[in-house]
């Protein structure tokens, strides 16, 4: 887990530093958090891949013959996602520093969704262009549900702090206070940090008729601060910003931390931002703006430097979210409300601290006994089999058979970051095509790559710069591998490339031979230590086929609309999809094996899901298995009874889309990038692959079925749209969880089972 869409390595902007990530703020630092507390707030659907987010209310399935309100409501979907990321946090069962991760995630999750969601709904709706959504609501009314029900979500969050998370951590000896809970010697402690590494960095600025009301970036805490000129007795209104580079949480002494806003509003600290005034009050406050981004692609020439010109813009956008200490004086909230021009609706009242993404620091502690049993993934046993002098020939190991990876359970260092280093030292490897959705600021994958094309060899990297919240880091790669001598481009205009795709073109004697990856994951050596993906690596000439012709299609021109054992977004994806859908209600009619099985991250394609409706009328069984958002309404009378739609959160984010058909008693399984999603559909190159090995269409299949089990903790969806948790049976034990499933599996086979 987010999320993951997600969460930190990344240029995202709700990236948190850790506790104490300067050194100078450190009399007693903590250490700094693992990587896998602080990534998992990338994400969530956040998405893991916080494109989900993308607004879309258009593009109606035909289906006159179904009825009306069929498709729940998307938003109302997503918070009710991000309600079951904050059960995780909520449950006494989950140990206490992934229970504090989880309120973390949740925290950047909503961020995220106010930034993208809401205010692509507000812009679409101040721009006359909304329309009614799926579910039937006017725009108006889906901006109201989101208003009333994140209020309660984050009130909840905030209650789940207060009340459980910090007594829980305070009885574990991990202390957060607020400053009048420290000692003397504490305080004394902090003023001398705060003197020589805080207060240089702080900016008082005045509202008055000389100084307007200053610009509030996005998601920064701020302090309102109110003084009083003790000779006139005039009072005035200042901002304080907090730095966002400065740790969130600072350690007092040993396992006490406090917020850093505490550090900077005492009494006597204030006093040296505003000698000689009377400190009256003071207030945190935090703005959402609008961090969407608008770039006009019809040159394609020009897209980097629009995009670069866009970025800078983006921290100017309108807020569309104002947080509050719920203790703010009320002539200072209509001051905010007033200068933001922001409504009363959009105003969120909440017990300090705010901004408990703060709280991913906390996580990262080295207090191992408070987390999930540590995991570290080994090397799939295809691989390992294949020894050399010094690493397993992953050529020689493909030669004999395909190898299906499942991440994080299998390891993508060995897997396909050994892949693609080892084309990049082979001699014999000519060329190396690759897309980059994200991957990290220290990326081996890149490395690999600028040493291919340093060594000579032929290097095409499809590189999305438009990968939302990711966009500056991309560029940055993308002008790296240019100038290493790699061809880097950027996909087709209008278009974003999200596939998952790696082609290793080597010399064998007289012939060429095509190697190839493709994934349901990013080319991100560290979030795939946490994202649940899928992975095929094959020298199946087909594929490898298909992948050239793909390849040239992102970087050249082609037309090419069908594929060997790929189905490929914009053209063929959805209708192949459908296509294989009727064709189960033809195998069911005709008394052959028939079923659908879907596990995704969102369900919200109307074409898909009133096919998978149709299915249902004709009997055929349908099982759909997503993380986050779904409009399918199941277990309705007539229309639906014969779907079910189960969700499967935990330490893992689930990020593989895999689909299956019983074809007649011939099983076939696809897998690969695309979410059921409008713009993963239409807008977006997606892929997905054909899996041919029985062996490997029979372990999906029980993966789905092991998913979406009764005997499996997940939540199930009702026809309402309201998700019920079921986590114990009917004598109250604990049922099954397929991650730790998964990781028990892969401890046996090492010999290092959980007793």
């Amino acid at each position: 887990m987010s999320q993951p869409n997600a969460a930190q390595d990344q240029s995202s902007p709700k990236a948190q530093p850790s506790v104490g990530s300067l050194a100078a703020h450190r009399p007693h630092p903590v250490a700094a958090g693992d990587f896998d507390a602080k990534l998992a707030g990338i994400v969530a659907d956040i998405d893991a891949d916080p494109d989900d987010y993308e607004e879309d209310y258009s593009g109606r399935a035909e289906g006159d013959e179904l009825p009306q309100g069929r498709f729940l409501d998307r938003e109302r979907s997503w918070l009710a996602f991000n309600e079951r990321v904050l059960e995780l946090a909520e449950d006494p069962n989950t140990p206490l520093l992934e229970r504090a991760n989880f309120l973390a995630i949740f925290a950047s999750n909503l961020d995220e969704f106010f930034m993208v969601r809401v205010a692509g709904l507000k812009r679409r709706i101040a721009t006359g262009v909304a329309t009614r959504s799926a579910s039937g609501l006017q725009p108006r009314e889906v901006l109201e549900l989101i208003w009333n029900r994140s209020r309660e979500l984050m009130a909840r969050h905030a209650a789940c702090y207060q009340e459980e998370i910090a007594p829980a951590l305070a009885d574990e000896g991990v202390h957060i206070v607020r400053w009048h809970e420290l000692t003397e010697k504490e305080q004394a402690r902090l003023y001398t940090l705060y003197m020589q590494q805080i207060f240089p960095v702080l900016t008082p600025l005045a509202v008055d008729p000389a100084h307007p009301f200053p610009y509030i970036s996005g998601l920064s805490l701020n302090l309102a601060v109110v003084v009083s000129n003790p000779v006139s007795g005039h009072r005035h209104f200042a901002r304080v910003k907090v730095p966002p580079l400065l740790a969130r949480f600072l350690e007092a002494s040993p396992q006490r931390y406090v917020p850093i806003e505490d550090v900077i509003s005492a009494p006597r600290h204030l006093g040296e931002l505003f000698p000689g005034m009377t400190i009256e009050e003071h207030h945190m406050f935090r703005v959402t703006r609008n961090e969407d981004l608008e770039v006009e692609e019809d040159d394609a020439e020009n897209l980097l430097k629009a995009l670069e010109k866009e970025l800078m813009r983006r921290r100017f956008g309108p807020p569309v979210r104002l947080e509050v200490e719920e203790t703010i004086d009320s002539e200072v909230l209509s001051l905010l409300v007033r200068e933001l021009k922001i409504s009363e609706s959009e105003v969120y009242p909440l017990p300090g601290p705010l901004d408990l993404t703060g709280l991913f620091a906390i996580a990262g502690l080295d207090r191992p006994e408070l987390k999930y049993p540590k995991f570290v993934a080994g090397t799939h046993r295809d691989l390992a089999e294949v020894e050399s002098a010094s690493a397993p020939d992953i050529f020689a190991a493909l030669r004999g058979h395909d190898v299906l990876l499942h991440h994080p359970y299998d390891s993508f260092s060995t897997s396909v970051q050994a892949f693609l280093e080892q084309a990049a030292q082979d001699p014999d490897v000519l060329a190396i095509k690759q897309t980059l959705y994200r991957t990290s600021g220290d990326s081996p994958i890149v490395d690999a790559l600028i040493e291919a094309a340093e060594a000579g060899k032929q290097v095409l990297v499809l590189v999305e710069i438009k990968a939302r919240f990711d966009e500056q880091a991309n560029i940055k790669w993308a002008r790296k591998l240019e100038e290493a001598g790699c061809h880097v481009v950027y996909g087709l205009v209008g278009l974003k490339t999200h596939c998952k795709l790696s082609l290793v073109v080597r010399q064998e004697g007289d012939t060429l031979v095509r190697y190839s990856h493709v994934g349901t994951g990013n080319y991100h050596p560290k979030t795939a230590r946490l994202y649940e993906d899928l992975g095929l690596l094959t020298a199946n000439q087909d594929v490898g086929a298909d992948l050239s012709d793909l390849f040239n299609r992102l970087s050249g021109y082609s037309r090419r609309a069908t594929y060997r054992r790929l189905l490929v977004a914009p053209r063929s994806l959805r209708t192949g999809l459908v296509t294989r859908i009727e064709q189960e209600v033809q195998h069911h009619r005709a008394g052959r094996p028939a079923y659908v099985r879907i596990k995704v991250n969102s369900m919200v394609d109307e074409a898909v899901i009133d096919a998978l409706y149709r299915a249902s009328q004709a009997g055929v069984p349908v099982d759909v298995w997503v993380r986050g958002i779904c409009a399918v309404r199941p277990g309705v009378a007539g229309l639906s009874e014969n779907i079910r739609v189960r969700s499967v959160l935990g330490r893992f984010l689930e990020h593989s889309r895999v689909f299956a058909f019983g074809n007649g008693g011939d099983p076939e399984v696809w897998f690969g990038s695309a979410d059921m999603m409008h713009r993963n559909l239409d807008r977006r190159i997606e892929a997905l692959v054909r899996v041919d090995d029985p062996a490997h269409r029979a372990a999906l299949n029980r993966l789905l079925e092991t998913g979406m089990s009764d005997t499996t903790a997940s939540w199930h969806l009702g026809p309402d749209g309201e998700w019920t948790r079921h986590a114990t049976d009917a004598d109250g034990r604990p049922l099954r969880n397929v991650q730790e499933m998964l990781i028990d599996a892969r401890r046996r086979r090492r010999g290092t089972a959980t007793p």
